[in-house]
C-alpha cells in the first residue's frame, strides 16, 4: 500500500558527494520516521541516518559530520546528502519509512525501498 522510489546512487571518487532521494506514495495518513540504512557485501544492514516527525535526527558515528538527512513532508520525500565519501561507504543504500495508513482503524506501515547502489572508488 506504500511504495518507495529511490534515486541518486552511483559511482563517485573518494572525497566526492552524492545525494539520495526517496519518495513515498500510497495510502499514507501520516509518516512518523524516515531513514536510510546500508548493507555492504558480506555485512549486516546498518543504520545510516533517521529523521522523526518531531524533527530529531540520528546518525551512525561513521557518517557524522559528513552525511545529512532531510525531509520534505509535503512531498513525503527523504534525502541523504553524502559528502566526503570514503571507499568504506560503498554499499546498497535502503530507504525506510514508517507511519500509518488511511484505514479504519489506522494501521501502521513499515516500508523499504528497493535499494540503490553507492560505490566509492579510492
Amino acid at each position: 500500500q506504500v511504495q518507495l522510489v529511490e534515486s541518486g546512487g552511483g559511482l563517485v571518487q573518494a572525497g566526492g558527494s552524492l545525494r539520495l532521494s526517496c519518495a513515498a506514495s500510497g495510502s499514507i495518513f501520516s509518516i512518523n520516521a524516515m531513514g536510510w540504512y546500508r548493507q555492504a557485501p558480506g555485512k549486516q544492514r546498518e543504520l545510516v541516518a533517521t529523521s522523526t516527525d518531531g524533527g530529531s535526527t540520528n546518525y551512525a558515528d561513521s557518517v557524522k559530520g559528513r552525511f545529512a538527512i532531510s525531509r520534505d513532508n509535503v512531498k513525503n520525500t527523504v534525502y541523504l546528502q553524502m559528502n566526503s565519501l570514503k571507499p568504506e561507504d560503498t554499499a546498497v543504500y535502503y530507504c525506510n519509512v514508517r507511519g500509518r495508513l488511511w484505514s479504519t482503524p489506522l494501521r501502521p506501515f513499515d516500508s523499504w525501498g528497493q535499494g540503490t547502489q553507492v560505490t566509492v572508488s579510492s
